[in-house]
């Protein structure tokens, strides 16, 4: 007879075991509780990174609503061009639609 490692029959009594515990209804109902958690903490999970990012992305547009302001004002003391205005009238904007949107997504999770 063949002689057989220690590791190797470890493996076997672990595959045995792994077999057994599939077939019993405990184990069942813990594997069904573990993707009913894993389900739930990850719909969580989703909504808070959509709640987080619209938060940032609204805190950036209004630096760059700050930034707009301080352009206009310069462009109305003739000290910048109208295309800086806008640029900074177009991030603004931008940002601001991504925070919405974001936090319109998460509203939309919701329901």
């Amino acid at each position: 007879m063949a002689s057989i490692s220690i590791a190797r029959k470890i493996s076997i009594l672990a595959n045995i075991a792994a077999r057994h515990a599939g077939q019993t209804r405990t184990f069942g109902a813990v594997k069904n509780a573990a993707q009913a958690t894993a389900s739930h903490l990850s719909g969580v999970a989703h909504q808070l990174w959509l709640e987080v990012t619209g938060f940032v992305f609204i805190v950036i547009s209004v630096i760059g609503a700050s930034a707009w302001v301080r352009e206009y004002h310069k462009y109305q003391a003739g000290q910048t061009t109208p295309g800086r205005v806008v640029l900074a009238s177009v991030f603004t904007l931008a940002f601001a639609w991504f925070g919405v949107s974001s936090f319109w997504r998460v509203r939309k999770k919701q329901r």
